[in-house]
């Protein structure tokens, strides 16, 4: 593994990616892949890989992610269009933990990656190799492949990015996009902001068109922020602008007022006796209150913490609504709020209670399950075996017993033999011979004959036909061969020698 680390090019850049199984830190190869590296780091300062999925996850091969569809078939790149694929000679696909490119085919590259889970040599010169997983957080990335895949290699429960940050960017040149967007929308809008002038020269009533200008821009001024009605437009003298009643004090004043005690206004219209029974009867109406309140803090105390605040809250609200109903509203919110939240904690756990004793007999059903079925195999393996025992405790020792038990099987097998002969031939002739193979107790096989195909020795064999039997010898010495080669034998040239020698004496 260290060779592999010697001859992989130093890192430039650096990234982040949080994810569902954890965090998992990237370097980039900036100088060996310089477009792949501009076009994933620019996707992730503008968080284009935020809350997308892994969407196909092969197990020993690659995890790949980056389409916001969740498909495998979207994505775009920063630069409009598919960018060219960059390979380098110092990078290959010899380990798990690298970052490459998804495409579709060659020139494809978009805004889809993958990391490495095992060794791909078959993906050399096909995928653009841009960074590796660094650190510990390697195992984070492993666990991508334990997920359930159905057979599209599609992820059941598939793992998020939930956010991507770039921690070192060789780039400084790189600005998002959005921000980019929004300041050029500002400088347009405020563009659009500017006021035309009016020329009234340019008119040939021009003058009479300026005064009416000159009294509505003093009018708005005047009642700008406020309605306008006829008296205020129109010089009419049968209409006055000013208001026939003067105006009392605002009314959020008077709604505080009633709100602060309904009892106050009611003091300054009755005589001093109707106000001493008007206190009498305050004083008993807040007693009143008190003991209900006292009964109902007796009964709470055998109820849950949640009921006490309940029962709190309420004691407050009533004493708000008798004393100061528009005082300490927002307390009496707050601990509305609180109760809430403990509620609703309290209905969480109940249905993880709930979940995990659905969980737990499941899992016990699932072992009497396993347990029966281990029960009907271990039955039949005993039966076989108590079966094989007693066959074996039949058997007779070593010795003449045992020589007279064999004798005795060999002719009960004999005349069994015969006894299936005489059956079939017994048996009609109409009767099918469709026999099916696996029965256990067909007998038809012994009636089966063994007949050898005999050979007889072969006397002389034809030279002139050529068998599979046929060996061919060839020997360069054989005079045959000597004679087909164009040679003479020693003898023939002896034999021609006398037969010149005689000659010459004649």
């Amino acid at each position: 593994m260290s060779n592999i680390y010697i001859q992989e090019p130093p890192t430039t850049g650096k990234v982040m990616m949080k994810t569902t199984v954890g965090d998992i830190d990237l370097e980039l190869w900036t100088k060996e892949a310089p477009k792949a590296c501009r076009n994933f780091i620019q996707l992730c300062m503008e968080g284009y890989y935020n809350n997308t999925i892994f969407h196909r996850v092969i197990k020993g091969f690659i995890a790949q992610g980056g389409d916001p569809t969740g498909t495998g078939e979207g994505g775009e790149s920063t630069y409009g269009q598919p960018f060219k694929d960059e390979f380098h000679t110092r990078l290959r696909f010899c380990r798990r933990g690298l970052l490459a490119m998804a495409n579709a085919g060659k020139d494809d590259n978009g805004s889809q990656f993958f990391f490495t889970l095992g060794s791909t040599p078959e993906l050399q010169n096909k995928h653009t190799i841009f960074g590796k997983v660094t650190g510990e957080t390697i195992y984070n990335m492993l666990k991508l492949e334990d997920a359930l895949v159905d057979e599209n290699d599609r992820p059941q429960y598939p793992q998020k990015i939930l956010k991507t940050q770039v921690l070192s960017n060789p780039f400084p040149d790189i600005v998002p996009r959005v921000i980019s967007e929004s300041k050029g929308d500002s400088k347009e809008s405020k563009k659009d902001k500017k006021t035309g002038v009016k020329n009234f020269k340019l008119l040939s009533f021009g003058e009479e068109a300026e005064e009416d200008e000159e009294e509505s821009s003093v009018l708005n001024r005047q009642y700008s922020g406020k309605g306008k009605s006829a008296h205020d437009c129109l010089s009419d003298p049968k209409l006055s602008s000013q208001p026939v009643v003067e105006p009392d004090e605002p009314p959020s004043k008077k709604i505080k007022e009633d709100r602060c005690s309904d009892w106050e206004s009611d003091d300054e219209t009755h005589n001093p006796e109707e106000l001493a029974a008007l206190t009498k009867e305050k004083e008993a109406v807040k007693e009143r209150i008190k003991n209900k309140l006292k009964d109902s803090k007796k009964t709470s105390q055998l109820k849950p913490k949640i009921e006490d605040d309940e029962m709190k809250a309420e004691e407050l609200n009533e004493d708000a609504e008798v004393e100061e109903y528009y005082l300490g509203k927002d307390r009496d919110e707050e601990r509305k709020k609180k109760a809430e939240e403990i509620r609703k904690e309290i209905r969480d756990l109940k249905r993880s209670v709930k979940n995990e004793k659905k969980a737990k007999e499941a899992d016990q059903k699932l072992q009497s399950e396993k347990e029966e079925s281990k029960s009907e195999i271990m039955k039949e393996y005993i039966e076989t075996q108590e079966k094989y025992k007693e066959a074996k405790a039949k058997l007779p020792k070593k010795g003449k017993t045992r020589e007279n038990f064999t004798m005795e099987l060999l002719s009960k097998f004999r005349n069994k033999l015969q006894s299936a002969k005489d059956n079939i031939a017994n048996s009609d002739k109409n009767t099918s011979n469709d026999i099916e193979d696996d029965d256990p107790h067909d007998e038809s096989w012994m009636t089966h004959a063994l007949h050898c195909e005999e050979k007889v020795p072969v006397l002389a064999k034809d030279a002139s036909t050529k068998n599979d039997d046929w060996f061919e010898i060839y020997d360069p010495r054989n005079p045959l061969n000597k004679r087909r080669r164009g040679e003479k034998s020693q003898k023939s040239k002896d034999d021609y020698k006398d037969n010149g020698n005689h000659s010459r004496y004649k």
